[in-house]
Formats: C-alpha cells, sequence, structure tokens
C-alpha cells in the first residue's frame, strides 16, 4: 500500500467511525429510551436495561453503516478537493481508477462488517433479545404487578405502592384466598423479590397477618418481622419462544424446514429477508462507487462541486428507495429480487464507465444560462424596489 493509499484509507475509515458511532449512539438512545420503564415501572437493574437495549446495536450498524460509508467518502473526496490534493494527484500521472483503489480499499473493510453483522451477529442478537422479552413478560412478579392498582390473580389480590429498583415492593397488600378453609390477608412495609431453586418468594418485611378460617368467627393476627411469601406458580414459567422472520438464522431462511408453520404461512418472507442479508454489505460498494463517480474527478476550485452532490445525493435516495420497494414486492412478486440485482448492477456498472472515462458531472450549459439570465432579471427588479 503506498503513502497515499494509507492516508485516504485512514482518512476514509475514522471518518467512517466517527459518522457511525455518532449516528448509531443518537438512534440507540431514542430506542433505549422506549426500555426505559424495565427500571422505573418493572423494578430491573441497569444492567438488564443496558443489555436489553444493547442488543439492538448490530442492527442500527448494519443500517447505518453504507450510509456512514457514503459521508466519509463524500468527506474525503471534498477535503482533498479543497486542499487540490485531487488535481495534484491527477497532474502526477494517476487515473482516476487507480485513485479509486484506496476508497475501494476501505469500502471492503465496511463490507466485511456489514456482511458479518447482517449474516450473523444481528440475527443471534435479535434471538437473544427475543428470549429475554419472553423470560421477562412471563414474570407476573415484574410486568404484571404494577404501583397503585389492585392486580386479582384468580383468588390472588395484590397491591404494591412503590417498585424500587432491586425488586424492593413497597407498601404491600395481599388478599389470599387459594385455600377454601382459610383466608389470608397480610400487610407489610416492604417486601424484596427472591429467586431461588425453589422458586419465587416475596419475602416480607414488618407486616401484619390476618387468618380468617372457615367456621371461626374472629381471626387469628400475626405480627410478623420477616415472612415468606410463595409465589412461584405466577412467576417465570418456561415459554416456547417464536422467533419471526427477522430473527431466523441465515441457513434457516436459505433451507427452511418444510414444515415450519410461519414458512408454510408466508413464504415470501424468507426469500425476501434471506436476499436482503445478500444486498446488506452489497450497498455500500454501489455508495461508494456513486460517490467517486460524482466527485472524484479533478476540479478547480472555480468549478463548483454543488450540482454533482445534489446529483449524488439525488441518485443515492432514488436507489435505496428503490431497493426498500423492491424489497417489499419481493414478498409476494419474486421477481422483483432480480429487479433490485440488476438495478445494483446497472447502477455500479455506469459508475465504473464513468470513473474509467473520467466523465465530470456538471450541470448542463442550458441550465446554468437559465439560472444567470433568472439573476439577470431579478437584481434590477430589487434595485427598483430599493429605489
Amino acid at each position: 500500500m503506498s503513502s497515499i493509499d494509507g492516508y485516504v484509507v485512514k482518512m476514509t475509515l475514522m471518518s467512517f467511525l466517527i459518522v457511525l458511532i455518532s449516528l448509531t449512539g443518537v438512534i440507540w438512545i431514542t430506542q433505549a429510551l422506549r426500555n426505559i420503564d424495565l427500571m422505573t415501572g418493572q423494578g430491573q437493574t441497569i444492567l438488564v436495561f443496558l443489555g436489553i437495549s444493547g442488543l439492538i446495536i448490530p442492527l442500527l450498524v448494519s443500517i447505518i453503516a453504507p450510509i456512514a460509508l457514503l459521508v466519509a467518502v463524500m468527506y474525503a473526496l471534498n477535503r482533498l478537493a479543497t486542499d487540490s490534493e485531487i488535481i495534484v494527484i491527477s497532474a502526477a500521472g494517476m487515473p482516476p481508477v487507480r485513485f479509486l483503489r484506496p476508497f475501494l480499499q476501505a469500502t471492503v473493510i465496511v463490507c466485511v462488517l456489514v456482511a458479518t453483522i447482517t449474516l450473523y451477529v444481528a440475527p443471534e442478537c435479535l434471538r437473544m433479545l427475543r428470549r429475554w422479552n419472553a423470560q421477562l413478560g412471563a414474570d407476573v412478579l415484574a410486568n404484571v404487578i404494577q404501583p397503585g392498582q389492585f392486580i386479582k390473580l384468580g383468588q390472588l389480590t395484590l397491591r404494591i405502592q412503590e417498585r424500587r429498583p432491586g425488586g424492593v415492593l413497597v407498601g404491600l397488600f395481599i388478599d389470599d384466598k387459594r385455600d377454601p378453609a382459610q383466608r389470608v390477608n397480610i400487610v407489610a412495609d416492604t417486601g424484596t423479590v427472591i429467586k431461588n431453586e425453589r422458586g419465587s418468594f416475596i419475602i416480607l418485611q414488618d407486616g401484619n397477618l390476618q387468618r380468617f378460617e372457615a367456621g371461626k368467627r374472629d381471626p387469628a393476627l400475626v405480627a410478623f418481622k420477616s415472612y415468606a411469601f410463595d409465589m412461584s406458580q405466577f412467576a417465570g414459567a418456561a415459554q416456547n419462544v417464536t422467533y419471526n422472520v427477522t430473527e431466523r438464522l441465515t441457513p434457516d431462511l436459505f433451507s427452511p424446514p418444510p414444515d415450519d408453520p410461519l414458512y408454510v404461512k408466508s413464504p415470501g418472507e424468507f426469500r425476501a429477508e434471506f436476499h436482503n442479508r445478500i444486498f446488506a454489505p452489497l450497498y455500500p460498494v454501489i455508495f461508494a462507487l456513486m460517490a467517486f463517480a460524482f466527485l472524484g474527478m479533478p476540479r478547480t476550485t472555480r468549478q463548483s462541486r454543488n450540482f454533482a452532490i445534489s446529483s449524488l445525493l439525488v441518485g443515492i435516495l432514488v436507489v435505496r428507495v428503490a431497493g426498500f420497494a423492491c424489497s417489499t414486492i419481493a414478498v409476494k412478486t419474486p421477481a422483483a429480487i432480480l429487479v433490485q440485482y440488476g438495478m445494483l448492477m446497472v447502477v455500479g456498472s455506469l459508475c465504473v464507465w464513468s470513473i474509467l472515462r473520467s466523465v465530470m458531472i456538471e450541470a448542463p450549459a442550458g441550465l446554468i444560462e437559465a439560472i444567470n439570465n433568472l439573476s439577470r432579471r431579478l437584481v434590477p427588479a430589487r434595485m427598483r424596489g430599493s429605489a
């Protein structure tokens, strides 16, 4: 790798990491706020909150990485052009196709990252997230018992005044009518949720227990410092987790079991999701080629780059929206997958042709003339208005 290649690759990858981390962080925070009730409402720890929220980061990275690479390539080319380095490189005899090489080297690194995340890491993280949510969702102690509400679970009624981190419950009231021979009312200042191999319990502290036995007029009243109330039948029952299409492993999408109920119901979703994972590492290549085709040609400082940048952004938007549309249509129409492959091949071929021919993207002469004529008409009008 030459010094020029190393300089360009380093600049591109550093810019890519800055953009990727910044965008991923901002979007992750907005998504993580949706799970803030794990701490405030369900009494889970900060580690559980960060664990569940962090499992969506690989998916965000796979989505943001192509855009981050586009911004990084645009930044690198714009900086090289501003410092007149592209002109110097061209004057030294380096053709555009050779100057493209360091950008392709950086792009290959990004493609490997996106492919690894899309094909393996992101599905596995989504599966872990599904299992974690199922475990939390099955736990009545964490999800059903909400502060200030009387919760009826069969013949058991519970109410808590407040929930604190670490599974601490404040102001508990329990009305237990599960035993036909007696009814038990419990009031306690605090309670702590404990789970072990014996089951799930609420360890009540500083309270009173009233036991109303059948056939007896007066209740038995007991004051206690500590009392273990069994909640095993309501907490954390094992559940069979069913994964949706985006949570399936890539081999399962390529060759799904014929008797899979979800596959039998919607085979098109499996096909579309599999090809979406194949498309994911291709988009960074297309975006990098488009950015270089529009901005990589040598220009003087008097030649504006605004039209090329605007055209590039419009082109990227059209390509990505068309890709999303094809992916959606592919669920019911398999031919849309071939259309998307063809679109990427055509766009990539046009970019390579443009780079080989050193085609410079500039505003048409007619458009420039029309803008100049409009400007000449507006200036006298403004001068007359000011006079």
